[in-house]
């Protein structure tokens, strides 16, 4: 597998790439099996239906990593929390995890409830071509936590800054638990037929950077460390969004680092590509414009053009950017031959 191959830094034919997001609603045909499963958690929950919109990307785009389409939101939801998908709205739920008493209500082993993922990748490990990876995930501690700590999105996180700042123990308390469950998570993702996974620190830029490395990337850390004593075969991939200021201080037991959009190709690669594989990192809505689109990705290669890396996007798919965007892009990176 040419992805794999990448991560472990090894000579390819051609960079390989991926989109983060790239099962999504700017596919008519994930519109048309979304409306089958009804509603969003019901589309992750049908272990059928999530392999199916798993494998369209790579069937209409080429693309050459499959990852299994679920939700970061999951684990929270069974670990006890009622949540909802709202249009327009996002996800919700229907409690907070606010102080010690509420914690006490959370349910141990959230990752044995879990088993329609596994499902979801077992399916598709077998449909899907044996030259593509497939690639499990899971959200960070923190941007998880963040959620259930808030209720829903936040753009300023009040409630979960309070927490960390007034009450940091009850913070930490309610990360290693989150922790342990996405250990075992992501394990199980690996005995299923994930053949890399992937941590997504989506409200990494929410804090400061003492308190970015205390309360996310050491836990991020921790998940990563556990995963490479026991599956070292296992690319780990860590993506934790906006936080370029803090490049120096990256360090840990994994394989890639996910580099979001607003951070430098330039500096990632000099302060992180001599110890990690980079991936990353065209701005999404660079695919509204076609030249643009060509100037962003000739910018990155001609950054990166000595080392193995990924493509991909800084952050997800949108859901109005056109597929013949996204066709075109796939194919401009992978005509792309390494001498």
């Amino acid at each position: 597998m040419i992805f794999i191959d990448v991560c472990f830094k090894k000579k390819t034919p051609y960079t390989p790439i991926w989109l983060m997001r790239q099962a999504g609603r700017y596919l008519s045909e994930y519109k048309m099996t979304r409306q089958k499963a009804k509603n969003f958690l019901g589309l992750c929950k049908n272990p059928e239906l999530a392999s199916e919109v798993t494998l369209q990307p790579v069937d209409i785009l080429g693309v050459d990593a499959a990852i299994i389409f679920s939700d970061i939101l999951v684990i929270p939801m069974e670990m006890g929390m009622g949540l909802g998908f709202y249009e327009g709205e996002g996800p919700k739920f229907d409690s907070t995890m606010r102080c010690k008493e509420d914690l006490r209500k959370l349910q141990t082993g959230a990752f044995k409830r879990t088993q329609y993922v596994y499902d979801a990748l077992k399916i598709t490990r077998e449909k899907l071509d044996s030259s593509k990876a497939l690639i499990g995930f899971c959200g960070s501690p923190w941007t998880l936590a963040t959620y259930m700590i808030e209720g829903e999105g936040s753009k300023t996180y009040t409630h979960s800054k309070r927490l960390l700042y007034k009450d940091p123990s009850t913070l930490h308390t309610l990360l290693e638990q989150l922790t342990e469950e996405l250990k075992q998570y992501l394990e199980m993702q690996i005995h299923a037929g994930a053949n890399a996974v992937m941590v997504f620190d989506s409200w990494a830029a929410a804090l400061e950077k003492s308190a970015y490395f205390e309360f996310s990337w050491d836990y991020m850390k921790q998940i990563a460390t556990y995963l490479k004593a026991k599956y070292p075969h296992i690319p780990i991939i860590l993506f934790p969004k906006g936080i370029g200021a803090y490049l120096e201080s990256i360090d840990g037991e994994f394989d890639v680092f996910g580099v979001d959009w607003g951070t430098p190709m330039e500096s990632a690669k000099k302060i992180l590509a001599n110890r990690f594989v980079l991936q990353g990192n065209l701005e999404p809505a660079r695919l509204y414009q076609h030249s643009s689109m060509v100037d962003g990705v000739e910018k990155i290669f001609e950054v990166m053009q000595d080392t193995p890396f990924i493509f991909n996007l800084g952050h997800g798919m949108m859901p109005d950017l056109p597929r013949e965007s996204a066709i075109e892009l796939v194919k401009i990176v992978q005509q792309k031959r390494i001498s």
